[in-house]
């Protein structure tokens, strides 16, 4: 069979650099950009850097970066040859290639992914590390380069689902520039020349379609599918659409300057809370997708209880919005095209946990004096997941769980934000 490497591919300046290889990235960011090139209203490529010492870049490189995204749904299926990405740099295998990416004055964007466990800061990294263990580590190091030779910096596009993304990630790097003594200078630059924009994204990815076989007539391993349906606003002062306008493209992406909070709560609890409060039990129950979920009575009502009963209730937006956009999700998982399997979905489970489900039980609790009993069983169920071989999380988080008493889990500031032992006796009335 052809293989995807003899396709042609045009070579364009290297513009922005991604960290993360996986399928939401690909699908998403790298997807919209490619809707622009084809449009003419963006000539740049993705230069890949794997943030993690083992993932896909390997198998990426093997296919000269080309893949294929297919989009499906009720609207009809969409098929792409994306050529965006230029190449990939690991930073574990090859330290000085990451480094000379700051001496390109040509890059000026960076994305990521890293996952909500990815923004974060420790004291335990060095400047001398070769890569620093985090991502805003790794971040320092090349913007220390970048500052060194006089360039200016990035516009920072971080797609973690965490509260104020572009915030978090700025506050690490200064952390990082006290805790490694790189000086007043420096710390200003990264305050000056460059931009760092909070985000929210939205979209289904599922990856590579495990289970089907798609004829594409040509042989392509990194294969990935998604929904339709694509959201990314971004909340900053930077005229980022005069340089990437998405909106004239027709693509769903909104820049604005103060609307974000208002996105990202009615997503993050609702569409990724629903999928966090559903995994645990799901996969304790046998099932292995979200649609096998939704066709399922019991399970559907879990989630709708989880939704409508308890989430909904502690949101302030219209609850007539709030409802529409509710069933909206539901549809949206029913879509029959897409297998999203819930084993990725459970990746980090416990920090998805804290930010997608926790804030509204204690919501729940504040406004109305009583546990949310749905998502407080869910929390019982993650727990008892915690318990199996099937979770995919911090070794040392993951092992804390599986050696403590409910008690001592939920007393644990580092996992959840705060002590919330107040919630033991109803979590462990549902525990296994």
């Amino acid at each position: 069979m052809k293989s995807i490497r003899e396709f042609e591919k045009i070579a364009r300046p290297e513009r922005v650099i991604q960290f993360g290889e996986g399928g939401f990235l690909r699908g998403f960011v790298d997807w919209l950009l490619k809707k622009l090139e084809e449009k003419d209203l963006f000539d740049g490529s993705v230069v890949v850097v794997q943030p993690i010492e083992k993932g896909l870049c390997d198998l990426l490189t093997e296919q000269n970066c080309l893949y294929t995204h297919i989009i499906r749904g009720a609207e009809g299926v969409d098929t792409t040859l994306v050529d965006i990405i230029s190449r990939c740099v690991k930073p574990y295998d090859d330290f000085d290639a990451y480094i000379a990416l700051a001496e390109n004055p040509d890059f000026k964007y960076v994305v990521s992914n890293t996952t909500e466990a990815g923004i974060t800061f420790s004291d335990a990294d060095k400047i001398t590390d070769r890569p620093a263990a985090t991502f805003p580590g790794k971040l320092t190091q090349l913007l220390l380069r970048r500052y060194e030779l006089g360039l200016d910096g990035f516009v920072f596009l971080p797609c973690e689902l965490i509260d104020r993304s572009g915030d978090n990630l700025k506050r690490c790097i200064l952390q990082y520039a006290d805790l490694w003594s790189l000086g007043d200078g420096f710390k200003a630059w990264v305050e000056e020349k460059n931009v760092f924009t909070n985000v929210l994204v939205d979209r289904i990815n599922t990856g590579f379609p495990r289970d089907e076989q798609i004829d594409l007539g040509y042989e392509d391993k990194m294969l990935n599918t998604s929904e339709f349906f694509h959201l990314w606003v971004i909340e900053t002062d930077y005229d980022l659409e005069r340089e990437l306008p998405f909106s004239k493209a027709g693509l769903n992406v909104i820049v604005t300057k103060d609307k974000l909070e208002m996105y990202r709560t009615r997503k993050v609890r609702i569409l990724n809370g629903a999928h966090t409060s559903l995994v645990p039990y799901a996969l304790l129950s046998g099932f292995d997708t979200v649609k096998s979920c939704v066709d399922d009575e019991g399970m559907r009502s879990h989630i709708e209880k989880c939704v409508f009963d308890e989430i909904i209730p502690t949101l302030d937006l219209p609850k007539d919005e709030l409802v529409a956009y509710a069933k909206s999700v539901i549809e949206r998982f029913s879509n029959p095209y897409i297998k999203h399997y819930l084993s990725s979905i459970a990746l980090n489970s416990l920090s998805k946990f804290k930010v997608r489900v926790l804030p509204s039980i204690l919501e729940y609790i504040k406004r109305y004096g009583k546990n949310p009993e749905t998502l407080v069983f869910s929390f019982a169920k993650l727990l008892d997941f915690y318990k199996t071989d099937m979770t995919n999380d911090d070794p040392q988080a993951t092992e804390f769980v599986r050696t403590h008493t409910t008690r001592e889990v939920l007393a644990n500031a580092d996992l959840w934000g705060e002590d919330i032992s107040f919630l033991t006796e109803a979590v462990d009335a549902y525990r296994a």
